[in-house]
């Protein structure tokens, strides 16, 4: 992606605006990719939904990245809410949905966006081939320059050129190329400046130093560089050179990057880090220099601000012989991947993919197939799609009985119903697109032995070799499951297998018959009354009832009751048994000794049963997890699919936690920030505290303080209205930042200092869920002080100290989260303004600017938050 836009813009002057023509250059003097001027006047096609189908004018804007046409409710999709683009035999599901002909698909496009937290679908029918493919490479290549911007803080001179022209063209309202003073300070209230109408008109005069009345683009430039300017990042500049002599030389750089940043780069590698800043950029023109009204020069398009900076104090750079670093050399770093906030590399898969699958985290969805509401919501492809482009490793499926073959949906309600040979072969497109190690599908099985045999049919078909099998018969016994590394690109089916149910039932009950004294503790018998009271059917209560209960059983299992015709039971498919290898469905029978479990054997359990075992037996579900693998999922009350807190479980080492990924709340949040690591691969290798042979690591309990320095934040995203479009007109923007770390409860009484507390510090007991809100950890929070009225370089300079404790250092497991709020909003029910959410132990000591995303998770273009962090340890 990086390299695409490299091509795109990098090292090109940015003055050339949009012209007349067969094509616009998409940034000024590439040739690689020109938007078609049609495409910018407008192309009409038809606009597909359910209701019906119209002729529709379309327009594409690419400089403030817009799709628009003619609605009554939106008509304007940004291009950085568009999370996929199907085009022709990728959007065959929608040309068959809507019943169109086959020769439609060649000129078909779907695309599929959010809006006010819910996914949208446009459909697009170009009327000829040649539409089809304009719209087709110019959608794909902006949506790959705006996916590119929103991967971190890279791309910066990208970043810069998309920032200008799509607030010049924002601004430019009469398409003349030339911005009055009007148009600028209606582009400033738009942007939440906070200054006065005679700060910005001085500041355009500067601009402005032949006196035209106007500015053209290269005026414009320069104008939004002084307003961008970054004083509190100037002063730490000016800090840090003031012990030497006033240069910022390497011998400066290479101090503040070891006791500052704690960098554990070699002195070679910051030297080269160095050289690339130095040699680059050039000093700015001082803040005093600025307020003295020195006119400001006008420049060519590719002229850095340095020159500018010369033109307007006088004063030549500091010689480049003397290798010293700018302040905007500085900045640059500050904001570049160089000095990321997340410690690891996200597009790298570095942890060892070589052990049992039992000892990694695995990225999973709860009803995969469902887009909102768990009673009356749609059953759709679309899930799957969205969760495997994300990542996830574990989807489920619900399946039915259907007229002829079986379908997915929700059982016992009003949701609706998809083919399951439609959703297997979507699984089968998208499974590997993201990662390539092993999917996971988690299925229920509720149809009958026929159509078992025609889903595994139906699998086998679509899926192939790829599918894992092995004969029900004559099977080896398994010692050690498959690492994800001798897994990768396979299908594991993980359903029930009630065969092996039924052993293990047998043998419980043969157990429990053999060892009298346990009965009491068994959940199946009945301890409530006396052995002479009956319970409502007559039977025996107390430890007798019990027994007598436990001996019918038995009979049962070994068909010995003929008292009493058994009650039919839903045999199960040999064939589906033998798809049935690494993941066992079997029933959970407690965590103790007494039963014995296959290192195959998978249980599920809802979080109310998760909650009592963790409550009762962590270290007991520890080490069973350490070599069997248990499936989490969101209990059945929850029908607004909220989420729970995952990193409860998994610091119970349970490594398939399922989400429901339709709901964006803080259990969506923490779990897309944890497998935003290890390369988006889908898969974590668990903290050794919870691997075999850490039963010391188990026993370490450390205290802790997270100091937070937040300093200033830049760009925040305007509050929008239900169709997507920013407020400027009587929108405030008066911000404050809530800093919370979110703790696993592992330890009976938190860490939390009288010091803490009386400085501000929040906390937060772990809650458990209501019918429509979601679960949390313990969090531990903090909130800075309000800026009123900015929103576009508002700055707190504000410390911060957050207490917490930790349990074999598995700091991956607490998340630290930085929500930018509006003054007067409910934390509860209102959105952040913007968010970010890490792993504690992968967020970087020292000065870094946080990349800001919205409740949904996509990135902002062009806000950050700009902190200082680190870790101190309690003694």
């Amino acid at each position: 992606m990086s390299a695409d836009l490299g091509e795109i813009v990098l090292g090109k002057s940015n003055d050339e605006l949009p012209r007349s023509g067969a094509s616009t250059p998409l940034y000024p003097h590439n040739t690689d990719f020109s938007v078609p001027d049609a495409l910018l006047s407008g192309t009409i096609m038809t606009k597909v939904s359910e209701k019906k189908q119209k002729q529709v004018i379309f327009h594409l804007d690419p400089d403030e990245g817009r799709i628009l046409y003619k609605s009554r409710k939106t008509g304007m999709i940004p291009i950085e809410t568009i999370k996929e683009i199907r085009a022709g035999t990728n959007a065959h599901y929608y040309r068959e949905q809507f019943k169109f002909p086959e020769e439609a698909e060649a000129r078909w496009i779907t695309v599929i966006y959010i809006l006010e937290g819910a996914y949208k679908t446009l459909h697009m029918l170009a009327p000829t081939r040649d539409v089809f493919l304009m719209w087709d490479q110019a959608l794909h290549k902006l949506f790959a320059i705006r996916q590119g911007l929103m991967t971190g803080l890279g791309n910066l001179d990208m970043r810069q050129a998309v920032w200008e022209r799509q607030y010049w063209k924002g601004a430019d309202k009469e398409g003349d190329q030339r911005l009055v003073f009007d148009e600028v300070e209606t582009m400033c209230k738009r942007l939440n400046v906070n200054l006065s109408r005679d700060e910005l008109r001085r500041i355009f005069t500067l601009a402005d130093p032949n006196k035209q009345g106007y500015l053209d683009f290269p005026a414009f430039q320069h104008f939004v560089k002084v307003l961008k300017r970054r004083p509190e990042i100037e002063r730490l500049y000016d800090n840090l050179r003031a012990s030497n002599t006033g240069q910022f030389d390497f011998t400066i750089f290479e101090k503040f990057m070891y006791e500052t940043q704690k960098s554990k780069l070699s002195q070679t590698d910051l030297q080269a880090i160095f050289d690339k800043y130095s040699s680059r950029y050039s000093p700015l023109p001082p803040a005093s220099v600025v307020s003295a009204q020195t006119p400001l020069q006008a420049s060519s398009p590719s002229t850095t601000l340095s020159t500018t900076a010369a033109a307007v104090s006088g004063t030549a750079a500091i010689a480049s012989s003397t290798q010293t670093l700018s302040v905007e050399g500085f900045i640059s770093f500050l904001l570049s991947p160089d000095n990321a906030p997340f410690s690891e590399k996200q597009d790298v898969i570095w942890q060892d993919m070589s052990l049992p699958i039992s000892e990694y985290y695995i990225s999973s969805s709860h009803n995969t197939y469902l887009v909102g509401h768990q009673l009356v919501g749609v059953s759709t492809i679309e899930g799957y799609i969205r969760a495997l482009l994300h990542s996830c490793r574990s989807v489920e499926l619900d399946i039915y009985d259907g007229d002829s073959e079986p379908v997915i949906f929700h059982g016992k309600t009003l949701t609706s119903k998809v083919p399951l040979r439609d959703i297997c072969q979507a699984i089968a497109k998208y499974a590997f697109m993201t990662s390539p190690y092993a999917l996971l599908i988690s299925a229920e099985v509720h149809c009958g032995i026929e159509q078992q045999d025609k889903m595994v049919e139906i699998m086998t078909s679509i899926f192939g070799e790829a599918l894992i099998s092995a004969p029900v018969e004559g099977r080896p016994k398994i010692e050690v499951l498959p690492s994800p590394e001798d897994l990768k690109g396979k299908f594991l089916l993980k359903a029930k297998n009630l065969y092996v149910v039924a052993q293990l039932e047998a043998l419980r009950l043969q157990k429990a018959v053999a060892n009298k004294p346990t009965l009491e503790a068994d959940p199946s018998s009945s301890s409530s009354s006396s052995d002479s009271e009956k319970d409502a059917d007559g039977k025996r209560g107390g430890v007798r009832g019990g027994m007598d209960q436990l001996k019918e059983k038995w009979r049962k299992a070994r068909g010995k009751d003929p008292a009493r015709p058994s009650k039919p039971k839903v045999r199960m498919s040999f064939k589906l048994a033998s798809l049935l290898v690494y993941t066992v469905g079997v029933k959970c029978h407690g965590i103790d000794s007494s039963i014995e479990y296959a290192p195959e054997h998978i249980f599920s359990l809802s979080e109310n049963t998760a909650n009592k075992l963790v409550k009762a037996s962590m270290t007991d579900l520890v080490k069973h997890n350490q070599n069997h693998m248990v499936r989490i999922y969101p209990k059945g009350t929850r029908v607004n699919s909220t989420n729970y807190a995952p990193h409860r479980y998994w610091a119970a080492g349970a490594q398939v936690v399922a989400i429901n990924w339709q709901t964006f709340d803080l259990g969506y949040m923490i779990n897309q920030a944890m497998f935003q690591r290890n390369g988006r691969s889908g898969y974590i290798l668990k903290p050794p505290a919870l691997r075999e042979g850490a039963k010391d690591l188990l026993s370490k309990h450390t205290k802790h303080f997270l100091d937070v320095s937040i300093i200033s934040a830049q760009q925040l995203p305007r509050l929008k209205d239900s169709s997507g479009q920013e407020i400027v007109e009587k929108s405030v923007v008066d911000p404050f930042v809530q800093v919370s770390l979110h703790i696993p409860d592992w330890t009976h009484s938190p860490f939390l200092p009288e010091s803490a507390t009386t400085a501000g510090a929040k906390y937060s007991a772990p809650t458990d869920a209501t019918l429509t809100a979601a679960t949390s950890a313990r969090t531990v929070s903090f909130n800075t002080c309000v800026v009123k009225n900015n929103g576009f370089n508002p700055v707190w300079q504000e410390e911060l100290c957050l207490p917490f404790d930790c349990i074999g250092d598995m700091k991956e497991l607490i998340f630290v989260e930085f929500a930018i709020r509006q003054e007067g909003k409910d934390d509860n029910d209102d959105a952040p303004i913007a968010i970010y959410c890490t792993p504690l132990s992968c967020l970087e000591s020292g000065f870094r600017h946080l990349p800001l995303h919205d409740s949904q998770l996509t990135q902002h273009l062009f806000s950050t938050l700009f902190v200082k962090v680190s870790i101190r340890d309690v003694d």
